[in-house]
């Protein structure tokens, strides 16, 4: 299963930008060529499949990344385990 989530955009080269999947070091590379608006360093996106899909408001995209670290803490709490990087 796939999940898309909120991440910062650090550099622009060529219509590729690579960022920042949440507050860590890891970093991802997306094609900005379906999009119709203009992004820049900072912005959020959501990515999939190496493509940029759609610019996030900021808020969204912070108290989207928020829900998604309480889910993981309360699936740990829980015993479950997560194969997944903590954002």
């Amino acid at each position: 299963m796939c999940l898309a989530v909120p991440a910062e955009v650090i550099s622009i080269e060529d219509q590729v930008a690579t960022c920042r999947v949440g507050e860590g070091d890891t970093t991802v590379t997306a094609s900005l060529m379906v999009l119709d608006e203009e992004i820049a360093l900072g912005d959020f996106l959501i990515i999939h499949a190496g493509f940029a899909i759609r610019k996030l408001d900021p808020l969204e995209a912070k108290q989207t990344l928020q829900i998604l670290r309480d889910v993981m803490a309360a699936a740990e709490e829980a015993g479950i385990k997560q194969d997944t990087v903590v954002i």
